[in-house]
């Protein structure tokens, strides 16, 4: 007889892709199929005191909302509550853990998880006996275990088994690095204080969530959480589906072709819209200790392309504290503004550039595709040739500067920039003197400051409406009082593409600013731009 538990979250960790905001045929066909299955317990959400902003029902999964739904007998149903909502509240934990929750006998919930991190587990033990006083099944779950000394792990472990009736102590694989070594050592650890039930929450940013769950399995550890398709926050979990599958060649105790038929109809058409499971970016942070969500708000911001991304997760995983999500830090990671100097600039640029043609290189595809044309038109014309970040078709011969505005963007290419050996126009304030210290090019300063709404070009520095590297090269071709500017490789972004609406935005900023500076397109672009051609003689 197969003695392990499964435990379903989708509902709550999937709602981290939806804002907890699933379709009503979503949630009963899930529910239904959960129940055909046979799955053991069934989360189906959070339980949090009110939030700012729009988040849907299942991040609150009140006791109105659960019993408009209908629940299908089978599962045991429940609900997570973060430590931290019950221990930062306004109230007295009694007083918190009261007003979330009603008396076990009066709820179609059975099971509250308790999810803390390492530091709140000294805390947490009234919260575990306000829960087990009102009659529910309560499970502890201890985030990040992946890295923490055996003596930590042990210590947290000999607390909860002081604790009333914990029924299940679970650990949390929350950066997804974790591989069958780790999960052995954590679970021979949790063993040497604690000898009831264990648990295991595992992601999939380096593609080992379900190894690592089987692995747990076979040392003992008998309740399994999964989600299916693996929907959960960053890279996801274990899929529910392919453990089903497992069990299945040694097990019948459970159905999976209820749960393969609601991935086909429902979550695989969910997943290519929202995007989650395993990737390059989440391997990345995790070999790096990078909290998953930073990758998945790096993921869906759609202003950087991939090699800025990797540049954010290097940046990232050279601060401290980012095993833990911070917004403010992730505002700077996506903004690539990590210093907090004020905006300053040299105008060693001012009027460099009168009387010339400053040519703007973008690295579109029609870069590659008319790059012959493109530098027979430098040699004859001589124009100025600015560069927007480390082009990749065209040679340095070709180009007199390089202009970079994000500093993580230069630090994930300083390389590149180096064997380039041309002068680079950037703004300093925007860089940490250590990160000026690595700058290794001839570089001028000109500053960046990014006001929506405001297009402003001064001898020093620019004022901007959008954080984009196009923006500041049209500045900077202002600043130097160029006769006229031309583009190649600026093709312009995807439908949908939020660059796209930002830099045709940018663009009616710029015809209003500078009336008198034509600006010209050579190789196609999907602007709304003078469109000249790079093959034109030049008469």
């Amino acid at each position: 007889m197969y003695d392990c538990s499964i435990l379903d979250c989708t509902l709550r960790d999937g709602g981290y892709y939806n804002n907890w905001d699933f379709c009503p045929d979503v949630i009963q066909a899930y529910l239904t199929a959960m129940a055909r299955a046979k799955i053991d317990y069934v989360e189906l959400g959070l339980r949090n005191f009110p939030k700012s902003g729009f988040d849907g029902p299942f991040a609150y999964t009140t006791e109105i909302f659960i019993k408009s739904l209908n629940l299908p007998e089978g599962p045991k149903y429940g609900v997570m509550v973060d430590a931290k909502t019950i221990l930062e509240a306004s109230m007295s934990i009694e007083d918190a853990v009261d007003a979330l929750f009603i008396d076990a006998v009066q709820s179609p919930i059975k099971l509250v998880r308790v999810a803390a991190h390492f530091h709140e587990v000294e805390h947490s033990g009234a919260i575990i006996n306000a829960l087990k006083t009102k009659g529910y099944m309560v499970g502890f779950n201890l985030m990040q275990a992946g890295g923490k000394p055996d003596d930590v792990i042990a210590d947290k472990a000999k607390i909860a088994a002081e604790w009333e009736d914990l029924d299940c102590l679970y650990f949390a694989d929350s950066l997804g690095n974790m591989d069958g070594e780790e999960v052995a050592r954590i679970v021979k650890a949790l063993r040497t204080q604690w000898q009831g039930k264990i648990g295991i929450h595992t992601h999939n940013n380096m593609g080992k969530a379900l190894d690592n769950t089987l692995k747990a399995q076979s040392l003992g550890v008998s309740w399994l959480d999964v989600t299916v398709t693996g929907m959960g926050r960053g890279a996801g979990n274990a899929q529910t589906e392919s453990l089903l599958a497992v069990i299945d060649k040694i097990s019948d105790k459970y159905d999976p072709s209820a749960v393969y038929e609601l991935v086909i109809r429902y979550f695989e058409r969910m997943q290519k819209e929202y995007g989650w499971g395993s990737s390059l970016l989440y391997f990345l942070g995790a070999q790096n200790d990078v909290h998953p969500t930073y990758i998945q708000n790096l993921v869906s911001n759609k202003h950087y392309g991939t090699d800025e991304m990797v540049g954010a997760i290097n940046y990232l995983s050279q601060l401290e504290g980012t095993t833990s999500y911070n917004g403010d830090v992730m505002e700077s990671a996506l903004s690539f503004d990590t210093s907090t100097k004020k905006v300053s600039g040299s105008d060693m640029l001012f009027g460099k550039f009168e009387g010339c043609e400053v040519l703007i290189v973008g690295n579109g595809p029609s870069l590659g595709r008319y790059l012959p044309a493109i530098e027979s038109y430098i040699n004859e014309r001589q124009p100025i040739v600015i560069a927007i970040n480390a082009v990749k078709d065209l040679s340095p011969e070709f180009v007199n500067y390089y202009c970079v505005s994000h500093n993580s963007k230069y630090l994930s290419e300083h390389n590149v920039y180096k064997s380039l050996q041309r002068p680079i126009i950037m703004p300093a304030h925007r860089f940490t003197d250590e990160e000026l210290n690595n700058v290794s090019n001839e570089f001028f300063d000109y500053g960046l400051n990014v006001v929506p709404g405001q297009f402003v070009v001064n001898q020093n520095y620019c004022t901007v409406p959008y954080d984009l590297t196009a923006a500041y090269a049209l500045a900077i071709a202002l600043n130097g009082q160029a006769l006229k500017i031309s583009l190649v490789g600026v093709d312009g972004y995807e439908r949908g593409d939020i660059r796209q609406s930002e830099m045709i935005d940018l663009l009616a900023n710029y015809k209003s600013l500078a009336p008198e500076t034509s600006i010209t397109a050579l190789t196609p672009t999907s602007y709304s731009l003078q469109q000249g051609s790079i093959y034109a003689p030049n008469l």
